[in-house]
């Protein structure tokens, strides 16, 4: 198999880059530094996939250099540099590591709270540069029972309001889009109606930026809130209207404001920064040693899987509609991708059918999670020819028959995904589901019983039930300098087992026919996600 060339445009944190360069299958093009020009024109050519953060632009000229790049991993959470309807006009898959830096700003809007209702800077220079010891200067307020309207109640909004519970805040989500137990779980308040968030003490905004949310705080809306209310803005720049907030702070209807981000950053010159009840930080949203490394990993991880085929997590552009999607989904059209290349790995042959199995409230998307399904099976053969878009077309013309079945939801799990795949030389099904809202496990293989993470190398060594076998088989990686990460057994009731031995290393064709070899050996393949 020829090496994925995967480009790092812009500066990552080195555990990202060490994950790139350790992987065998990946060619690493670490070009932080380069020239945006030779950038764009001399190294995104040779790219399968690339890296990007703020500094470099996936505009006209990115794209019309990118004729290899099926995806681009954004290390962080905005798109606002990224032309996403240009990249998809060209097949690229956009993707965004959007959960890595969730407790540094959640700590920062926090810290910025804080700052606001103590006048923290302002007494700090006072002191420290003016050298004046004046107390009754800064008095402040409490946060103990002020009234906190959280607007966009996602990964960041939802921490920020657990840590003003602790401070024995009254705390009052909105967001359209959560279903209301997720605030009401956690003894938040939740609406549906923004004038109720406008009457509250103090609030923050914590969506993404879109059509819908530019601007959402204007004039009119800071006209209904309380005289002296605080503001925070730890998200994106421009969901307050800048003109509008500056107006408040000026005329005092607003006490204070914590901002992190503009709409036009750098923001040296804003007249923002003439206010003194203004407490700013030059978007230092996602700037913590811990977030920085995270998002690393992350892009790397994410950009492998991309550069395989295997999947796109977080993607912001596949046909389905991902953020209309429930959050619980995400993860489970991630798993059943995966099942997909992993059944389709194990079986080698010629596919004749593709049914997709779902028992839970996870049977209600069916239809998205036959098309992740699909693309899982048929990269195996198609590679790079199969995506999300023609995945059903290219099943259509190969003559696979796509089904989708619903079953009782009797095992136990919240949710269960599967895929029974019919080929030329047989039958295998795998099912599998997610712990914890994240943890993705394969539960079933035929009728085995398993709890295998489907991540890396993978032996399936089916055998006769007798005893020795798995010193054998450790024996045989041993000799063979294959260290086994994990081990996991299934036995059925015909006396025979099935074991998943993931390993670290690739496997040769030498490992196979000693494995092979073994006496009690029914049957060995193997398969790397």
């Amino acid at each position: 198999m020829s090496k994925k060339t995967i480009v790092v445009c812009d500066h990552i944190h080195q555990s990202g880059l060490d994950i790139l360069a350790n992987d065998s299958e990946i060619e690493l093009i670490n070009a932080a530094d380069e020239p945006k020009d030779k950038l764009i024109s001399e190294i995104i050519p040779l790219a399968d996939v690339a890296i990007t953060r703020s500094s470099t632009d996936v505009d006209d000229a990115f794209l019309a250099s990118a004729n290899n790049v099926t995806a681009v991993v954004r290390a962080g959470v905005g798109v606002d540099n990224v032309d996403i309807p240009g990249s998809s006009k060209q097949g690229i898959v956009i993707m965004n590591v959007p959960t890595a830096n969730t407790i540094a700003a959640v700590e920062l809007t926090m810290a910025h709270l804080l700052s606001c209702v103590r006048k923290f800077p302002y007494a700090h220079n006072n002191l420290k540069l003016e050298r004046v010891w004046r107390r009754q200067d800064w008095y402040g307020t409490e946060l103990k029972d002020k009234k906190l309207g959280i607007i966009g109640f996602g990964n960041i909004g939802s921490r920020v309001g657990k840590r003003a519970k602790a401070f024995e805040m009254d705390v009052l989500a909105y967001d359209p889009y959560i279903d209301s137990s997720k605030a009401t779980n956690l003894d938040i308040d939740y609406t549906k109606n923004l004038e109720d968030i406008l009457a509250c003490d103090i609030i923050t905004i914590h969506t993404p930026k879109n059509s819908e949310t530019i601007g959402m705080i204007d004039s009119a809306e800071i006209a209904k809130m309380k005289d002296g209310v605080i503001l925070i803005n730890c998200a994106r720049g421009g969901l307050y209207n800048e003109e509008a907030l500056l107006e408040g702070l000026t005329s005092g209807k607003i006490a204070m404001a914590g901002i992190d981000v503009f709409n036009k950053e750098p923001a040296t010159d804003h007249p923002l920064l003439d206010l003194d009840n203004v407490t700013v930080t030059p978007h230092l949203g996602a700037n913590t040693k811990e977030s920085q490394r995270n998002i690393a990993i992350q892009a790397a991880e994410n950009a492998i899987l991309a550069a395989k085929g295997i999947s796109y997590p977080n993607a912001l552009n596949l046909p389905i509609k991902e953020n209309e999607l429930p959050d619980f989904v995400r993860p489970y059209l991630e798993l059943i991708q995966k099942i997909g290349h992993l059944s389709a790995q194990v079986t080698k042959s010629a596919v004749k059918s593709i049914k997709v199995i779902a028992s839970g409230p996870i049977e209600d998307h069916l239809v998205s999670l036959s098309t992740f399904a699909t693309v899982g099976v048929l990269s195996e053969s198609l590679g790079d020819h199969v995506n999300y878009v023609n995945a059903e077309f290219v099943a259509e013309e190969r003559g696979i028959d796509m089904s989708i079945e619903v079953r009782p939801n009797n095992s136990g799990f919240t949710n269960k995904v599967g895929i029974k795949l019919t080929t030329a030389e047989g039958i295998i099904s795998i099912a599998g589901t997610v712990f914890d809202d994240t943890e993705q496990r394969i539960i079933e293989i035929d009728d085995y019983i398993l709890d295998v993470e489907p991540k890396g190398t993978m032996i399936f060594f089916r055998n006769t039930d007798t005893p020795g076998v798995i010193g054998d088989v450790g024996h045989i990686m041993a000799s063979n300098a294959l260290n086994i990460s994990d081990f996991r057994l299934g036995r059925d009731t015909k006396q025979q087992a099935l074991a998943v031995v993931r390993v670290d290393g690739q496997i040769s064709k030498k490992v196979l026919d000693e494995l092979s070899s073994l006496e009690a050996c029914i049957s060995v393949s193997h398969a790397t996600l």
